[in-house]
């Protein structure tokens, strides 16, 4: 045991032995503190700059730097140190350091007469990560002050590598480097430096940064610089004479602006003396952006014009017979979508009120008075939606103008259940009879008022005819050809519902009892129009009540309850079992409304427990997921981080009581192809349900007269014109023209990246 004690005692001599002899070597290879953390003091006028040079390995603590004036003529103000890096330490606890480099601006002011120097005290403590900490030091230097602006002489400036001041001619930072901007188009601006001679500027000291809410500037592009050894940052490159950078701008707004950026840079003199960073901010006028920037002319492709802007085209400048005849054939397309075909079952319904006696001629009659009310007042307001610029859709579908609309479709559907006649009072209609003779005039106002008030669910939807008409009355004030065009789409819109109201007398029954089933499938699809335009305002949830509610009581109605007997014919028992199966189906839209669910196809889906987790995963997988703006100001920062990030943009106006937006959402935006199309595009969405001063101004920007309209910008945020998408479209077609309008902003900004 005696021995391996002394063993013991031999080896941990040794190791104390080469710890010393190791910290001795070691602390030979330490700096001294003046050449470890050096710095230079220099006046501008009003402040004194103190830039820091620290050596690799070596940080100064925040809390233990401190300066003072040593001279009573000199008065400091309050000052504030830079952030600095967060630091766990042995003996003092979480602290904050600074190494490399780092500047302190010192604020001050003279008292009495202006001297030409004074005597600067630096109070400060570091350590090296190799274990030796310094204590504390003071340091005092002469720092020189630069004359007022009634002297002629220049200031001077501390050299670096010494804690005290050095006497010496220098020009001042704005004489010695002058900087300059110059925008050489809309999406490039050029930063130049004119260096005085025998001055040089640091290459990777030189920056630009702008604090617009619309532009977002990229990296300087500088040349070359020339090699220069420097004492503290090595070798660097650095420029003399002059320097030419330029920027590229990521703009959220085509339009003409008056840009300030901000230029950082720092340079010295060949005599020794280095300046504090600077920085100054300079104005530049930029023109207006364009997609391609600077590309020549002949190697821009001019974008497609697209469905709405050809359409406004041929309003103008086409021949009137032409504009006419176009509409009414757009206007036949549109009777085929669900805007219009509600419709339908509203003239049916007349038709149907007028019993037995309705024969063809009749029938058309009543057709035409309701087409030509809807068509004058849809015309009409058109008119005067784009003569004073108010957005025609959010008027007519305010809520309390659907829930008047909803709750006239519910007076009327309980007449066709028979609970009353609805009929103007008797001495209207003598007197309208005296005018007309035998004609039902009543009806025939009737049928005018009702396709009135139905012009407003036209107005649910927006189509490129529609805001075609639109844009021509409100930008050129042509009322007269936009109002034919207008009233010519209303015509070929309620051009199927003549054919309606001239086979009436053939299709509908004449008497017995289907007359009454008729009206009663006629009050049924009253009903439901009032719960579709509902809606547009009420909770998924509680719509999907409302059609459980209803098809539970249309399968009342087919005899889903009653009994059948033997002899019953094959039409009771028919009834009996679509009747059953319309109860079936009503009961599980009530338990799935109840258990939050909000979709026709899959009432069932919240409910865990029947429809399955993985169920609800797969539909949530399927829908876009859009970021929501309100105003302009978020359209604008949401386009310029998608700038930055490379990539493209699709802006979505929608609303809650936008039929057609909700096509999009269900058919469209959920196909894959679509999202493949989308992978790399920022999903931007305004939803303008309110109409609020924020939404007209996002609308108004780009000139859309209401949802669904889609708009596209590229890489570089600027918009795509001529690839908007307005209305309704199928997601085949959807995504072949996301293929296109994107590929077209590459191929732009491939071509405008060769050029700069």
């Amino acid at each position: 045991m005696t021995a391996l004690r002394k063993i013991a005692n031999i080896a941990g001599l040794a190791a104390l032995l080469a710890l010393v002899t190791g910290l001795a070597a070691q602390e030979q290879d330490f700096l001294k503190p003046e050449l470890a953390y050096r710095y230079a003091a220099v006046d501008t006028g009003d402040v004194i700059e103190v830039d820091w040079a620290i050596e690799d390995g070596y940080y100064l603590y925040k809390k233990k730097l401190s300066f003072a004036s040593n001279s009573s003529d000199v008065v400091f103000g309050d000052y504030e140190l830079p952030e600095g890096l967060a630091h766990e330490d042995e003996y003092f606890g979480a602290q904050q350091v600074y190494r490399e480099r780092f500047y302190v601006s010192i604020p001050y002011t003279v008292v009495g007469d202006r001297p030409d120097s004074f005597e600067l005290q630096v109070k400060s403590q570091g350590c090296a990560d190799l274990g030796l900490c310094y204590p504390p030091q003071t340091w005092v230097s002469d720092v020189p002050l630069v004359k007022t602006a009634t002297d002629s002489t220049t200031g001077n400036k501390v050299e670096f590598g010494s804690n005290f001041g050095a006497s010496g001619d220098f020009l001042p930072p704005d004489e010695a480097f002058k900087p300059h901007v110059e925008a050489l188009d809309g999406n490039t601006v050029e930063i130049s430096f004119q260096i005085a001679p025998g001055y040089y500027l640091y290459k990777d000291k030189i920056s630009a940064n702008s604090e617009s809410d619309t532009v977002r500037l990229g990296q300087i592009e500088l040349p070359p610089g020339k090699v220069h050894s420097d004492e503290y940052f090595g070798d660097t490159e650095v420029f003399y004479d002059e320097a030419f950078g330029k920027v590229s701008l990521a703009r959220a707004t085509p339009d003409a602006m008056d840009l300030n950026i901000e230029v950082g840079f720092q340079g010295c003199a060949d005599g020794g003396i280095c300046y504090p960073p600077i920085t100054r901010t300079l104005s530049v006028s930029l023109p207006t952006a364009t997609a391609a920037g600077a590309l020549p002319a002949e190697r821009i492709s001019a974008p497609p014009q697209s469905e709405q802007a050809r359409l406004a085209d041929l309003i103008t400048n086409a021949s009137l017979w032409l504009v006419l005849a176009t509409f009414f054939g757009a206007g036949l397309l549109l009777a085929l979508t669900p805007c219009v075909l509600p419709m339908v079952p509203i003239l049916s319904g007349i038709i149907a009120g007028e019993g037995d006696n309705v024969s063809p001629i009749r029938g058309f009659s009543l057709a035409l008075s309701y087409v030509m009310g809807m068509a004058l007042v849809y015309t009409a307001a058109g008119i005067a939606a784009a003569a004073v610029g108010v957005q025609l859709q959010a008027i007519f579908n305010q809520p309390w103008v659907l829930v008047l609309f909803a709750g006239l479709f519910v007076v009327l559907a309980l007449g066709m259940f028979g609970l009353f006649e609805m009929q103007m009072p008797s001495s209207i209609q003598s007197k309208l009879a005296t005018v007309s003779g035998n004609q039902k005039t009543g009806t025939m106002v009737g049928a005018f008022v009702m396709g009135a008030l139905s012009s407003l669910i036209v107005t649910a939807c927006v189509a490129p005819p529609l805001v075609a008409t639109l844009t021509v009355i409100g930008q050129t004030g042509d009322m007269l050809r936009g109002g034919a065009a207008l009233f010519a789409l209303s015509l070929g819109m309620g051009a199927p519902l003549l054919l309606v109201g001239a086979s009436a007398g053939k299709l509908l029954p004449k008497a017995g009892a289907w007359m009454n089933a008729v009206k009663n499938a006629f009050g049924f699809m009253m009903l439901a129009l009032a719960v579709w335009m509902l809606s547009r305002i009420l909770p998924a949830t509680v719509t999907l009540a409302l059609w459980g509610i209803l098809i539970f009581m249309l399968g009342v109605f087919m005899g889903g309850l009653t009994t059948l007997s033997p002899e019953s014919s094959g039409n009771q028992k028919l009834g009996k079992g679509f009747g059953l199966l319309a109860i079936i189906y009503g009961a599980v839209l009530l338990l799935g409304s109840l258990a939050g669910g909000d979709s026709l196809l899959r009432p069932l889906a919240g409910m865990g427990g029947i429809a399955g987790g993985g169920t609800t995963a797969v539909a949530q997988h399927n829908e876009l997921v859009f970021q929501r703006i309100k105003t302009t100001e978020d359209l604008d920062r949401a386009l310029l981080s998608a700038a930055a990030e490379g990539k493209t943009t699709m802006l979505d106006f929608y609303a809650d009581w936008c039929v057609s937006c909700k096509e999009m959402e269900a058919y469209t935006f959920t196909d894959a192809g679509v999202q493949a199309a989308l992978s790399n595009t920022v999903l931007l969405q305004a939803d303008v349900t309110a109409n609020d001063d924020a939404d007209q101004a996002l609308l108004k920007r780009f000139g859309v007269f209401g949802p669904p309209t889609i708009i596209f910008f590229d890489r570089s945020g600027m918009q795509r014109h001529g690839y908007e998408v307005v209305g309704y479209m199928k997601a085949e077609a959807f995504a072949e023209h996301l293929a296109l309008a994107f590929a077209a902003s590459d191929a732009v900004t491939a071509q405008s990246n060769e050029t700069h």
